[in-house]
């Protein structure tokens, strides 16, 4: 298995535990009585403190597991791994990172080393995108 496609299973397992995690605090809830099972927002809006942020970071997920997916695809579809492996795991450390971050804390400090990680990612993407095009060196 090449790096990108390890990335690739691997991004959407964090996927699922992030949804394990976020099912298993509002299970709590429910089953501890503090909540109604259908009086959570999809938001998180209706939280505070770790419910909030772990539901931000399902949805922050899932909100960029596409844009991931599709150029890991395109690499492994197109034979192309040799331009994502190098960097692959790296992308999944800044994703892993992230999450972890915004589950930990949502303090000034938190939140830019979280908005640096999210840029690494973007960049990563963009550089393999231009390499795919072949407007890299």
């Amino acid at each position: 298995m090449t790096w990108t496609a390890h990335t690739l299973l691997a991004l959407v397992a964090w996927y699922i535990l992030m949804v394990m995690l976020l099912g298993g605090y509002r299970s709590l809830l429910v089953f501890g009585g503090k909540r109604a099972a259908n009086q959570f927002q999809a938001s998180g809006d209706d939280m505070e403190g770790f419910g909030k942020r772990v539901t931000r970071v399902h949805a922050n997920c899932y909100e960029n597991l596409p844009a991931a997916a599709a150029v890991l695809l395109y690499a492994i579809a197109t034979n192309q791994t040799a331009v994502t492996d190098p960097l692959a795991n790296i992308f999944l450390g800044a994703r892993i990172a992230q999450s972890v971050v915004h589950l930990i804390s949502t303090a000034r400090p938190a939140v830019f080393l979280r908005f640096g990680l999210f840029i690494a990612q973007l960049a990563i993407l963009a550089w393999w995108i231009l390499a795919f095009l072949g407007l890299r060196g």
